[in-house]
Protein backbone atom coordinates (compact mmCIF):
# COMPACT_ATOMS: atom_id res chain seq x y z
CA UNK A 1 0.00 0.00 0.00
CA UNK A 2 1.45 3.40 -0.96
CA UNK A 3 2.11 5.61 2.04
CA UNK A 4 -0.05 8.62 2.79
CA UNK A 5 3.00 10.79 2.18
CA UNK A 6 3.38 9.37 -1.33
CA UNK A 7 -0.26 10.08 -2.13
CA UNK A 8 0.11 13.68 -0.96
CA UNK A 9 3.30 14.11 -2.97
CA UNK A 10 1.69 12.74 -6.14
CA UNK A 11 -1.26 15.11 -5.79
CA UNK A 12 0.99 18.09 -5.16
CA UNK A 13 3.03 17.24 -8.24
CA UNK A 14 -0.12 16.94 -10.33
CA UNK A 15 -1.27 20.39 -9.22
CA UNK A 16 2.10 21.85 -10.21
CA UNK A 17 2.31 20.21 -13.63
CA UNK A 18 -1.28 20.68 -14.78
CA UNK A 19 -3.56 23.65 -14.12
CA UNK A 20 -6.54 21.35 -14.74
CA UNK A 21 -5.83 19.67 -11.40
CA UNK A 22 -5.26 22.84 -9.41
CA UNK A 23 -8.93 23.16 -8.47
CA UNK A 24 -9.65 19.55 -7.53
CA UNK A 25 -6.58 18.41 -5.60
CA UNK A 26 -6.71 20.74 -2.54
CA UNK A 27 -9.66 18.83 -1.09
CA UNK A 28 -7.94 15.46 -1.46
CA UNK A 29 -4.65 16.81 -0.15
CA UNK A 30 -6.54 18.15 2.85
CA UNK A 31 -8.01 14.72 3.53
CA UNK A 32 -4.65 12.96 3.25
CA UNK A 33 -3.01 15.62 5.42
CA UNK A 34 -5.60 14.79 8.07
CA UNK A 35 -4.96 11.06 7.73
CA UNK A 36 -1.20 11.48 7.97
CA UNK A 37 -0.16 10.10 11.34
CA UNK A 38 -3.73 9.10 12.22
CA UNK A 39 -3.88 5.93 10.11
CA UNK A 40 -4.17 3.80 13.26
CA UNK A 41 -6.61 6.08 15.07
CA UNK A 42 -9.77 5.44 13.07
CA UNK A 43 -11.37 3.52 15.92
CA UNK A 44 -11.43 0.41 13.73
CA UNK A 45 -9.35 -2.65 14.53
CA UNK A 46 -9.29 -5.82 12.46
CA UNK A 47 -8.88 -9.30 13.91
CA UNK A 48 -9.56 -12.05 11.33
CA UNK A 49 -11.37 -15.05 12.75
CA UNK A 50 -9.67 -17.24 10.13
CA UNK A 51 -5.91 -17.32 10.68
CA UNK A 52 -5.03 -19.33 7.55
CA UNK A 53 -6.01 -17.66 4.22
CA UNK A 54 -5.85 -21.05 2.49
CA UNK A 55 -8.96 -22.20 4.31
CA UNK A 56 -10.91 -19.31 2.81
CA UNK A 57 -9.34 -19.51 -0.65
CA UNK A 58 -10.37 -23.11 -1.08
CA UNK A 59 -14.01 -22.03 -0.66
CA UNK A 60 -13.59 -18.82 -2.68
CA UNK A 61 -14.37 -16.72 0.41
CA UNK A 62 -12.49 -13.51 1.27
CA UNK A 63 -10.34 -13.57 4.39
CA UNK A 64 -12.39 -10.99 6.30
CA UNK A 65 -16.02 -10.93 7.33
CA UNK A 66 -17.74 -7.96 8.92
CA UNK A 67 -17.57 -9.41 12.43
CA UNK A 68 -13.76 -9.27 12.13
CA UNK A 69 -14.02 -5.48 12.37
CA UNK A 70 -14.12 -4.12 15.90
CA UNK A 71 -15.25 -0.51 16.25
CA UNK A 72 -14.53 1.72 19.23
CA UNK A 73 -17.47 4.11 19.16
CA UNK A 74 -15.78 7.01 20.94
CA UNK A 75 -12.60 6.93 18.91
CA UNK A 76 -14.48 6.39 15.66
CA UNK A 77 -16.75 9.38 16.25
CA UNK A 78 -13.77 11.57 17.19
CA UNK A 79 -11.98 10.58 13.97
CA UNK A 80 -15.06 11.25 11.85
CA UNK A 81 -15.68 14.65 13.45
CA UNK A 82 -12.11 15.69 12.70
CA UNK A 83 -12.53 14.54 9.12
CA UNK A 84 -15.78 16.47 8.77
CA UNK A 85 -14.02 19.62 10.01
CA UNK A 86 -11.45 19.24 7.23
CA UNK A 87 -14.10 18.61 4.58
CA UNK A 88 -16.08 21.64 5.80
CA UNK A 89 -13.04 23.87 5.42
CA UNK A 90 -12.20 22.57 1.95
CA UNK A 91 -15.68 22.14 0.47
CA UNK A 92 -17.96 24.97 1.48
CA UNK A 93 -20.80 23.85 -0.80
CA UNK A 94 -21.45 20.83 1.45
CA UNK A 95 -20.97 22.64 4.77
CA UNK A 96 -24.64 22.42 5.79
CA UNK A 97 -24.85 18.70 5.02
CA UNK A 98 -21.60 18.04 6.85
CA UNK A 99 -22.87 19.88 9.88
CA UNK A 100 -25.99 17.71 9.91
CA UNK A 101 -23.86 14.57 9.91
CA UNK A 102 -21.64 15.95 12.69
CA UNK A 103 -24.65 16.73 14.88
CA UNK A 104 -26.04 13.23 14.33
CA UNK A 105 -22.70 11.66 15.26
CA UNK A 106 -22.46 13.68 18.46
CA UNK A 107 -26.02 12.78 19.45
CA UNK A 108 -25.55 9.10 18.71
CA UNK A 109 -28.15 9.09 15.92
CA UNK A 110 -25.61 7.45 13.63
CA UNK A 111 -23.90 4.19 14.49
CA UNK A 112 -20.57 4.19 12.61
CA UNK A 113 -20.21 0.43 12.94
CA UNK A 114 -23.50 -0.15 11.11
CA UNK A 115 -22.43 2.11 8.25
CA UNK A 116 -19.02 0.46 7.98
CA UNK A 117 -20.74 -2.90 7.74
CA UNK A 118 -23.11 -1.67 5.06
CA UNK A 119 -20.23 -0.35 2.95
CA UNK A 120 -18.17 -3.50 3.34
CA UNK A 121 -21.10 -5.76 2.49
CA UNK A 122 -22.43 -3.46 -0.26
CA UNK A 123 -25.79 -2.94 1.42
CA UNK A 124 -27.41 0.32 0.37
CA UNK A 125 -30.37 0.41 2.79
CA UNK A 126 -28.52 1.62 5.96
CA UNK A 127 -26.79 4.37 3.99
CA UNK A 128 -30.02 5.45 2.32
CA UNK A 129 -31.79 5.43 5.68
CA UNK A 130 -29.24 7.88 7.12
CA UNK A 131 -29.52 9.98 3.97
CA UNK A 132 -33.30 10.19 4.36
CA UNK A 133 -33.13 10.82 8.10
CA UNK A 134 -30.73 13.75 7.79
CA UNK A 135 -31.80 14.94 4.32
CA UNK A 136 -28.22 14.71 3.03
CA UNK A 137 -27.03 13.07 -0.20
CA UNK A 138 -26.33 9.35 0.18
CA UNK A 139 -23.04 9.56 -1.79
CA UNK A 140 -21.74 12.11 0.74
CA UNK A 141 -22.62 9.83 3.65
CA UNK A 142 -20.88 6.92 1.96
CA UNK A 143 -17.81 8.99 1.07
CA UNK A 144 -17.27 10.20 4.65
CA UNK A 145 -17.54 6.75 6.20
CA UNK A 146 -15.50 5.10 3.46
CA UNK A 147 -12.42 7.12 4.40
CA UNK A 148 -11.77 5.64 7.88
CA UNK A 149 -12.87 2.19 6.74
CA UNK A 150 -10.52 2.20 3.76
CA UNK A 151 -7.71 3.55 5.93
CA UNK A 152 -8.08 0.68 8.40
CA UNK A 153 -8.40 -1.93 5.65
CA UNK A 154 -5.37 -0.60 3.78
CA UNK A 155 -3.26 -0.78 6.94
CA UNK A 156 -4.37 -4.38 7.42
CA UNK A 157 -3.76 -5.45 3.82
CA UNK A 158 -0.08 -4.44 3.95
CA UNK A 159 0.55 -7.66 5.86
CA UNK A 160 -0.22 -9.74 2.77
CA UNK A 161 0.99 -10.06 -0.81
CA UNK A 162 -0.25 -11.90 -3.90
CA UNK A 163 1.60 -15.06 -2.82
CA UNK A 164 -0.58 -15.20 0.28
CA UNK A 165 -3.56 -15.89 -2.00
CA UNK A 166 -1.92 -17.90 -4.77
CA UNK A 167 -4.54 -19.44 -7.01
CA UNK A 168 -7.21 -16.83 -6.30
CA UNK A 169 -9.29 -16.50 -9.48
CA UNK A 170 -12.27 -14.46 -8.28
CA UNK A 171 -13.19 -10.96 -9.40
CA UNK A 172 -13.49 -9.69 -5.82
CA UNK A 173 -10.74 -8.98 -3.31
CA UNK A 174 -9.37 -12.03 -1.47
CA UNK A 175 -8.87 -9.95 1.67
CA UNK A 176 -12.04 -7.91 2.18
CA UNK A 177 -14.37 -9.11 -0.58
CA UNK A 178 -14.74 -5.69 -2.21
CA UNK A 179 -14.77 -5.16 -5.96
CA UNK A 180 -11.88 -3.77 -7.95
CA UNK A 181 -11.54 -0.01 -8.15
CA UNK A 182 -8.96 0.01 -10.93
CA UNK A 183 -6.78 -2.37 -12.92
CA UNK A 184 -3.15 -2.16 -13.99
CA UNK A 185 -1.11 -3.72 -16.77
CA UNK A 186 2.58 -4.29 -16.11
CA UNK A 187 5.61 -6.22 -17.31
CA UNK A 188 6.61 -6.98 -20.86
CA UNK A 189 3.56 -9.20 -21.34
CA UNK A 190 1.17 -6.66 -19.87
CA UNK A 191 0.02 -8.86 -17.02
CA UNK A 192 -3.20 -7.63 -15.49
CA UNK A 193 -3.86 -7.05 -11.81
CA UNK A 194 -6.97 -5.74 -10.12
CA UNK A 195 -6.69 -3.25 -7.27
CA UNK A 196 -9.27 -3.42 -4.48
CA UNK A 197 -11.49 -0.36 -4.14
CA UNK A 198 -11.45 -0.68 -0.35
CA UNK A 199 -8.12 -2.05 0.89
CA UNK A 200 -5.95 -1.42 -2.22
CA UNK A 201 -4.74 -5.04 -2.29
CA UNK A 202 -3.78 -6.24 -5.78
CA UNK A 203 -4.30 -9.68 -7.24
CA UNK A 204 -3.74 -11.18 -10.72
CA UNK A 205 -6.73 -11.49 -13.02
CA UNK A 206 -7.41 -12.64 -16.57
CA UNK A 207 -6.38 -10.10 -19.20
CA UNK A 208 -9.43 -10.56 -21.43
CA UNK A 209 -12.39 -10.69 -19.07
CA UNK A 210 -14.73 -8.18 -17.47
CA UNK A 211 -13.55 -7.39 -13.96
CA UNK A 212 -17.15 -7.42 -12.74
CA UNK A 213 -19.31 -9.97 -14.57
CA UNK A 214 -16.47 -12.13 -15.92
CA UNK A 215 -17.62 -11.93 -19.54
CA UNK A 216 -14.82 -12.99 -21.90
CA UNK A 217 -16.63 -12.52 -25.20
CA UNK A 218 -14.34 -10.30 -27.33
CA UNK A 219 -17.35 -8.82 -29.11
CA UNK A 220 -18.68 -7.43 -25.83
CA UNK A 221 -15.36 -6.16 -24.46
CA UNK A 222 -13.77 -2.94 -25.64
CA UNK A 223 -11.86 0.09 -24.41
CA UNK A 224 -11.31 3.73 -25.19
CA UNK A 225 -8.72 6.35 -24.36
CA UNK A 226 -8.69 10.12 -24.10
CA UNK A 227 -5.43 11.87 -24.87
CA UNK A 228 -2.00 10.37 -24.37
CA UNK A 229 -2.32 9.32 -20.76
CA UNK A 230 -1.41 5.89 -19.45
CA UNK A 231 -4.94 5.18 -18.22
CA UNK A 232 -7.77 3.93 -20.41
CA UNK A 233 -11.34 2.74 -19.87
CA UNK A 234 -12.19 -0.94 -20.33
CA UNK A 235 -15.89 -1.46 -21.02
CA UNK A 236 -18.21 -4.47 -21.02
CA UNK A 237 -21.46 -4.45 -22.99
CA UNK A 238 -22.66 -7.59 -21.19
CA UNK A 239 -23.10 -5.76 -17.87
CA UNK A 240 -22.73 -2.12 -19.03
CA UNK A 241 -19.94 -1.51 -16.54
CA UNK A 242 -16.39 -0.23 -16.88
CA UNK A 243 -13.08 -0.18 -15.08
CA UNK A 244 -10.22 2.26 -15.55
CA UNK A 245 -6.96 0.52 -16.39
CA UNK A 246 -3.49 2.01 -16.17
CA UNK A 247 -0.85 0.61 -18.50
CA UNK A 248 2.26 1.17 -16.40
CA UNK A 249 4.40 0.44 -19.44
CA UNK A 250 3.34 3.86 -20.72
CA UNK A 251 4.25 5.70 -17.53
CA UNK A 252 2.82 6.98 -14.24
CA UNK A 253 3.77 3.74 -12.48
CA UNK A 254 5.09 5.75 -9.53
CA UNK A 255 1.70 7.37 -8.95
CA UNK A 256 -0.48 5.45 -6.45
CA UNK A 257 -3.51 3.99 -8.23
CA UNK A 258 -5.82 5.71 -5.76
CA UNK A 259 -4.39 9.05 -6.85
CA UNK A 260 -4.47 8.05 -10.52
CA UNK A 261 -8.16 7.36 -10.03
CA UNK A 262 -8.73 10.87 -8.66
CA UNK A 263 -6.77 12.46 -11.49
CA UNK A 264 -8.74 10.69 -14.24
CA UNK A 265 -12.25 11.78 -13.31
CA UNK A 266 -12.69 12.97 -16.89
CA UNK A 267 -12.61 9.33 -17.99
CA UNK A 268 -15.47 8.53 -15.60
CA UNK A 269 -17.51 11.32 -17.16
CA UNK A 270 -16.82 10.04 -20.66
CA UNK A 271 -17.76 6.48 -19.70
CA UNK A 272 -21.00 7.70 -18.14
CA UNK A 273 -21.90 9.58 -21.32
CA UNK A 274 -21.41 6.37 -23.27
CA UNK A 275 -23.92 4.61 -21.01
CA UNK A 276 -21.50 2.66 -18.81
CA UNK A 277 -21.63 2.50 -15.03
CA UNK A 278 -18.65 2.12 -12.76
CA UNK A 279 -18.51 -1.35 -11.28
CA UNK A 280 -18.89 -1.86 -7.53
Amino acid sequence: MPSTEKKISALQQAALTSPDYADIVPLFIGVYDYLLGLENQTGITIAPSCADPKERIEKSFPLLIFSDLKVNQERSVAFLLGLIDVLSQKGQENAEYLQQIAIALKSGSIDPEAIYGAILERRRTPINDISDLLAVPAPLVEYIFEIPLKTALESFSTGYDANSFAGWQENFCPICGSRAGMAELSGEEGRRALSCSACSFRWPFKRMACAYCGCDDPEKLSYFTAGDGATRVDTCKACSRYIKTRDSRKGDSDVPLEVEDLLTIHLDLLASREGFERGK
